[in-house]
């Protein structure tokens, strides 16, 4: 503590000498200026020298026309290089120098890469106010099937956060010598928007049912789809509702409030209604104009990563039955046979016929984990495995567990089937053992 103190007192120190004495010939390197900085007449674009750099401070101690030495924000100048280099960095940021926008929508986001699925690396706020550093070659961000008008730019943010934006939600202007805006609208003046509002629809909703089936731990993969949401996009003011038999994109022009917490979308047929941070609901009207109201909340699981999760899960029971078997006898209940690929071969199964296995099926079928086990069950069992036979249109499903030198199998009845969890044995079932 007293050894990182020192270090403190002695970099102020030298800050203080610097600042101070004639420091000429102590020029570390030429930097150009990436944000105005109109107190001391300087734009961005400039060429300042640059005596030293303090890491403690985060500044450049630099210079300015008058010879005077200030201390300059490490952001807000690129990286000092030599005098013979400076010209190509000058040449970098000319095209855009003056250069400014102000944010048109909140929440937009700023990009590691020109791309719109890019990591982001900020949210912009409504009337911020960035600089433009230059322009790049980036992913056509489209709206639909049509290309989005506009360029990806390199921008900066007072905080000296840099990234990648799309300018279709920009407002370019330019300011003077002396750092202010001259031309573009002035975002001051735009409409008064509800932060209500502006907080839930840059949030991404999925149907309430979601997060019944995650607190359940039942990851049910026919109902838990990533793409079932309802969410802005705030590159493209697209607003969209997907979920099942509900797929549909309209162009946002913004909302109306119409009553406590109710929002009505401008030229879209929803009104939305807050009723908590983490809770709305959606009063959609379709083309025959039946109104329905569809609740959605956040999720702070990531359901993508949920669903891999599961896909994963399913596929490592399933590969531990085949590496088991994959084949299993059994004298009474025939000749059971596990491939790689998901399908299986039963011959000799005709006591089970038709008490368990309904008449007309084959000997062959696809099998699949598609279950998971209640917490009740998970200590008995190891997974459930569900039969589809060729010839038959329903599963048949089995609770198993693997043993040392077989598998030991017991149907279960669709009243034990909870969604995607198997929540209690059958009430009298039959339990097959086959040998290895």
């Amino acid at each position: 503590m007293k050894k990182s103190f020192t270090v403190i007192i002695a970099s102020i120190l030298f800050l203080f000498i610097c600042l101070f004495s004639s420091c000429k010939d102590s020029i570390m390197g030429y930097s150009v200026v990436l944000w105005n900085i109109p107190e001391y007449g300087i734009s961005d674009g400039d060429v300042v020298p640059v005596y030293i750099r303090s890491n403690i401070s985060h500044v450049y101690v630099a210079g300015t026309s008058d010879g005077e030495k200030i201390e300059i924000p490490l952001w807000q100048l690129t990286e000092p290089v030599s005098k013979n280099k400076i010209q190509v960095e000058v040449d970098r940021y000319s095209e855009y120098k003056h250069n400014y926008a102000s944010i048109l929508r909140d929440g937009l986001p700023g990009r590691e890469d020109p791309v719109n699925t890019a990591k982001q690396v900020y949210r912009f706020r409504k009337g911020e106010i960035i600089k433009i550093l230059y322009k790049g070659k980036g992913q056509v961000v489209m709206a639909g099937s049509e290309p989005l008008p506009g360029e990806w730019f390199r921008v900066l943010t007072s905080n000296g956060t840099k990234g990648w934006c799309f300018s279709y939600n920009l407002q370019l202007f330019q300011t003077d010598e002396k750092g202010n805006k001259i031309g573009g609208e002035n975002i001051e003046n735009l409409d008064e928007t509800d932060s209500v509002f502006e907080e839930l629809i840059l949030k991404t909703w999925y149907p309430d049912y979601f997060r019944t089936l995650i607190k359940g731990g039942n990851i049910d993969l026919s109902r838990l789809i990533p793409s079932y949401k309802f969410e802005l996009n705030a590159e493209t003011n697209k607003l969209s509702l997907n979920m099942n038999k509900i797929h549909t994109n309209w162009d946002y022009k913004g909302y109306k409030k119409t009553g406590d917490n109710e929002y009505t979308l401008n030229e879209i047929p929803l009104i939305v209604f807050y009723r908590k941070s983490d809770y709305i609901v959606l009063r959609y009207t379709d083309e025959s104009g039946k109104p329905q109201d569809l609740g959605f909340v956040t999720i702070e699981d990531d359901i993508s990563s949920l669903v891999s999760a599961e896909k994963e899960r399913r596929s490592a029971v399933y590969n531990k039955v085949v590496s088991t078997g994959p084949e299993f006898k059994s004298s009474s209940y025939g000749d059971l046979k596990f491939e790689q690929d998901g399908r299986f071969s039963w011959k000799g199964y005709k006591l089970l016929v038709p008490a368990i296995i309904k008449n007309g099926a084959k000997n062959s079928g696809n099998v699949s984990v598609k279950y998971a086990l209640s917490q009740n069950l998970s200590s008995q069992y190891d997974g459930v495995l569900s039969f589809k036979f060729d010839g038959l249109d329903e599963d048949i499903n089995f609770l198993f567990v693997l043993e040392d030198d077989g598998i030991r199998m017991e149907n279960i009845q669709k009243s034990s089937i909870d969604g995607n969890l198997v929540t209690s044995r059958s009430s009298s079932p039959m339990i097959l053992y086959f040998r290895k």
